[in-house]
């Protein structure tokens, strides 16, 4: 999107929203328009910032009156540039920042779409429920974003993505209306569940605004360990016993090779191996909650004594306090933050049955050895829910603009294995600007044109994050 937008719109748009509304100010723009990584950068004429629901549907109609397009962003968190704008106007929802309700007999509570999900998570906890989606970026990233993407995180295994947490949503639709379905019920069989084609739209069928999610009980006790096993395929045969001996009391099982965490260690003041001079090819970080005090932690001593005599396991460590959970999850949650320093890599967010990951990893990393000898693969992530954070760092001492280069042909030959290994090529980050086009070739016809269909249907000006999807 490069065409200059209708200077009457940006007038009317600052109009509607007054000082304080609305920021042209490069300096307060610039924030917003690269992301983490440094990948994409964007541009954008205006940046609005509505405070109500009633303000986004009045800056939605005057966009959808004018033809001029918008990109929401929530907390700026996404990896893929759906939420980079591109010259459209964008729509920030950080002003939409009331937590409305939580209701701990319903389980349920109502946020609008700029809490961040580290609040959302202790406003909850405030009243004795857990909120459990849980992600590296949580005091950052919002609910509003989250659910455009339909965020997974740590805890997928037990409770789902974002979209299994949604009860009912308010949005604006493209041409300006307000859905107002933020609705409470477990069950309501009365038509199509418009909420969901909303989750995971990133931002093309509308602006959310608030969600109505799902809460549960708070756990009495947890357990959490480090297990070091030889390959990946132990380490699903160790998820199978878990399951097995907690009747789904597995609250995360994420799985890390020996480059990434090497990578954390050196590169992350503070962070501490949980097997100090050892050496070991990949580890599971293990936690197990129970609503029964002192459950998790006898469920996990029966687990590894099990696991140990198996043979399954090389070695274990279970977090005593919570100073070491903190760190078992630090090596964990740092893999990224390791990873940048040590130059340019080609990132991969993808997904197989449980049952095929060891195979599928396996087939992928010989493949971009021969592909780009010398490259290191940093492999971690969630192996409870089949999603791996698959990604090729180049060689030590190589030239990062000539490895990037070949970002496209490598990331060509990683997501075609994995879709032989009936997976995804994007697990939960989302499509983006980075991933439409390349999408183009896994998807079957039928579906990119039912998508398209349902797009040109509610939004036939295409003005909503018009780069993004099909």
């Amino acid at each position: 999107m490069n065409a200059p937008l209708p200077s009457d719109a940006l007038s009317r748009l600052k109009a509607l929203l007054g000082p304080g509304g609305w920021s042209d100010d490069p300096s307060v723009l610039a924030p917003h328009l690269s992301e983490w990584r440094g990948r994409w950068a964007g541009t954008t004429p205006l940046m609005v910032l509505p405070r109500t629901v009633e303000e986004v549907s009045a800056v939605v109609s005057i966009c959808a009156e004018t033809g001029t397009p918008i990109t929401p962003q929530g907390g700026n968190t996404g990896l893929v540039g759906g939420q980079t704008p591109q010259g459209e106007v964008l729509l920030s929802t950080g002003r939409l920042r009331a937590v409305r309700d939580v209701d701990a007999a319903d389980d349920a509570m109502v946020v609008e779409a700029g809490v961040t999900l580290l609040e959302a998570q202790q406003a909850a906890e405030a009243k004795g429920r857990l909120f459990p989606l849980s992600l590296a970026a949580e005091g950052t990233a919002t609910i509003g974003g989250n659910i455009s993407t339909n965020a997974g995180g740590v805890a997928v295994l037990r409770y789902g993505m974002m979209r299994d947490l949604v009860l009912g949503l308010e949005a604006v639709l493209p041409n300006g209306e307000i859905l107002r379905g933020l609705k409470r019920l477990r069950k309501d069989n009365t038509g199509y569940d418009l909420k969901h084609l909303l989750i995971g739209a990133e931002g093309t069928l509308g602006v959310i605004t608030a969600a109505s999610l799902k809460l549960f009980p708070l756990m009495r006790s947890r357990a959490t360990a480090v297990v070091a096993v030889e390959d990946p395929g132990r380490a699903v045969e160790l998820l199978m016993r878990a399951k097995a001996e907690t009747g789904g009391g597995v609250d995360a099982f994420e799985i890390m090779n020996r480059v990434g965490t090497g990578m954390v260690l050196r590169n992350i003041p503070g962070t501490r191996d949980p097997f100090p001079g050892q050496d070991h090819p990949w580890t599971v970080l293990i936690e197990l909650a129970s609503g029964e005090p002192g459950a998790a932690g006898a469920a996990m001593e029966r687990l590894l004594a099990q696991a140990l005599e198996a043979g399954l396991v090389l070695d274990a460590a279970v977090a005593q306090n919570e100073q070491q959970k903190r760190d078992f999850w630090r090596v964990r949650e740092d893999q990224s933050a390791g990873q940048k320093v040590e130059g340019a890599g080609w990132k991969h967010d993808i997904s197989a049955p449980v049952s095929q990951v060891p195979a599928m990893l396996a087939e992928a990393t010989a493949a971009v050895e021969r592909f780009h000898p010398g490259v290191r693969v940093a492999a971690f992530g969630h192996l409870g829910d089949g999603n791996i954070h698959y990604d090729v760092i180049m060689p030590a001492g190589a030239d990062a603009k000539a490895f990037s280069a070949r970002r496209e042909e490598g990331s060509r030959i990683v997501h075609d294995i994995v879709a032989r290994h009936e997976g995804s090529i994007s697990a939960e980050h989302g499509l983006g600007r980075a991933k439409t086009a390349e999408a183009l070739r896994y998807k079957s016809p039928v579906e990119v044109e039912a998508m398209r269909a349902i797009r040109k249907a509610l939004d036939p000006g295409r003005i909503m994050n018009p780069g993004v999807l099909f």
